[in-house]
């Protein structure tokens, strides 16, 4: 199935963390005194539409980053409330789905050497699951060379063919996703999973916020 729900904005946390990119945009003015160095993550102001998705993509990604960035073990599998989501099983999953995304979707190749496919024949959430055995490095390495690999497959898809290219994935009736669509997908998974991910980090050590700090960059992992 082709599918995917966005997270929405939290106002509240907007308002806590101070001024940032969504307060400005609600101030008619975009970014304010940014620098591209000081925030490379930010999308363009005016480009075209494959720059505005990607542009988007690398925000999302960059923040979740934020959030899941420089913690241990144990804040890895901490947990809120009934739910079983850990910022080390988003870690995971996020990392699978950007592998998943740019292989078997797009090219119906397997979906590569860092996977074990079969371990989802055991357990539909196995990534999820099988992160809190997983020390911090690793699950931090697997998702910054997984974001890696797809930026490249990405690029070369974008020149080989653009956003309106068909995908190998496609609906029961045998229409094929665009790679417009799979990256659509993309942005509303990380939205959906950042959301998770500033709940699960406040709990962990109270980091708030809807960006990252000028000039940001990751601590743990290859990043």
């Amino acid at each position: 199935m082709l599918s995917g729900q966005s997270a929405g904005d939290d106002a509240v946390g907007a308002a806590r963390a101070g001024p940032s990119r969504t307060q400005n945009v609600r101030n008619g003015s975009y970014g304010g005194g940014m620098t591209e160095s000081d925030y490379p993550w930010e999308p363009p102001l005016a480009g075209t539409e494959a720059e505005h998705l990607t542009g988007a993509l690398d925000r999302l990604r960059t923040t979740f980053r934020w959030k899941a960035d420089d913690l241990d073990a144990a804040a890895l599998r901490a947990r809120v409330g009934a739910s079983s989501l850990t910022i080390g099983g988003l870690l995971k999953h996020l990392a699978m789905t950007e592998d998943y995304t740019f292989t078997v979707k797009l090219k119906g190749e397997p979906i590569g050497p860092a996977w074990d496919a079969s371990r989802w024949d055991v357990d539909d959430d196995w990534e999820f699951t099988s992160a809190a055995a997983d020390p911090p490095e690793a699950l931090y390495l697997l998702w910054d060379q997984a974001v890696e690999r797809s930026r490249a497959r990405l690029d070369a898809a974008l020149a080989a063919g653009g956003l309106d290219q068909l995908a190998h994935i496609s609906s029961p009736d045998g229409r094929h996703a665009s790679l417009r669509r799979l990256v659509f997908d993309l942005i509303e998974e990380y939205g959906r999973h950042t959301g998770h991910a500033d709940l699960l980090r406040e709990v962990v050590d109270g980091r708030a916020g809807e960006d990252p700090p000028a000039g940001w960059r990751p601590r743990s992992g290859a990043g």
